[in-house]
This record gives structure tokens, C-alpha cells and sequence, in this order.
């Protein structure tokens, strides 16, 4: 049960990044063509590039763990995983206040609540923590690719056939 919520939990995840990241590039793209070729640009383009950046980096982050020596990769997992947990309930705390903080300003360009941008932050901060429960006994060994995954690309690395390309 609990690994097929975090399959779909991961998916959803990955595919908001994606859209995101799309988004932001039709973006960037119309207002890099509208600043060069007609000489105006939309405001509201960069501040809503900058505003996905930020989700993006919150709801995306991973870490480099490879670095550990052997023996101390089991202890050290679990040391950094619950030092992880903490961080992130402390950043979903103090990102909420940040919130209500900023919920009463507006944004300069799209005059929207400066509070609904500060949402990545804690929403971030807790799908990290969510995701890290999840997956724990994974990321404890190193479990990364779902073995469907991993027996797709075993297959492709076996048929040399798609390399022709």
C-alpha cells in the first residue's frame, strides 16, 4: 500500500516539475522573442519564470550521498534522513508564517497576494519530508529506480538495435 501511494506520489511529483519547467520555458521563450524582435517585454512573464524557479527548486531538491564511505552509509543515511525531517518541518513552519506574512502585499506585476509564490516553500518543504517518509527504506539502500524502470533499461542496454539512431 505504502509503496504504491509513494509510486503515485512520486509520479504526480515529477509530472508537476515537468509542467512547471514547461510552462516556464514558453515563457521565457515568448518574452525573449517579444524583447528582441519587438522591442517590448511582459512583466509578468519574468516574475511568474521566477515564482515556478522557486517551486521548482523546492519541490525538486535532492541530495548527494554518494560521497559517504561504505561502512558509514548506513548510520549516516539515517543520521542525515532525520536531520532532513527536521529541517524541512522547521522550513514548512516558519515558510507558512512567511505566508501569512505576505499574504496581505501584493506582487508588483501581476498583483497578485505575495503569500500564494511564498507557498512553495512550505508546501515544498513538506512534499520533501512526505516523500522522504515514503521512501525511506529506499534511500536507506540506495533503492532508487522502480524495477520496472530498472528492467526497461536493462532491456534497452541489451538491444543495440535503438543505438542506430
Amino acid at each position: 500500500m505504502l509503496l504504491k501511494l509513494e509510486t503515485v506520489f512520486v509520479r504526480v511529483n515529477q509530472w508537476l516539475i515537468g509542467v512547471m519547467m514547461g510552462v516556464m520555458f514558453v515563457l521565457v521563450f515568448i518574452n525573449v522573442v517579444t524583447r528582441y524582435i519587438f522591442g517590448f517585454s511582459f512583466a509578468t512573464t519574468e516574475e511568474i519564470s521566477t515564482f515556478l524557479m522557486i517551486w521548482i527548486t523546492y519541490i525538486g531538491v535532492d541530495l548527494f550521498q554518494d560521497l559517504l564511505p561504505a561502512k558509514l552509509r548506513p548510520t549516516m543515511r539515517a543520521f542525515l534522513g532525520v536531520a532532513i525531517l527536521v529541517f524541512f518541518g522547521i522550513l514548512a513552519y516558519y515558510g507558512f508564517k512567511m505566508v501569512q506574512f505576505g499574504w496581505a502585499q501584493e506582487t508588483w506585476a501581476t498583483q497578485i497576494p505575495r503569500g500564494i509564490p511564498y507557498l512553495a516553500i512550505p508546501i515544498g518543504a513538506t512534499v520533501f519530508g512526505l516523500h522522504l517518509v515514503l521512501m525511506f527504506r529506499e534511500w536507506m539502500d540506495r533503492n532508487w529506480f522502480d524495477s520496472q524502470l530498472t528492467d526497461e533499461m536493462d532491456m534497452l542496454e541489451k538491444d543495440s538495435s535503438w543505438q542506430q539512431f
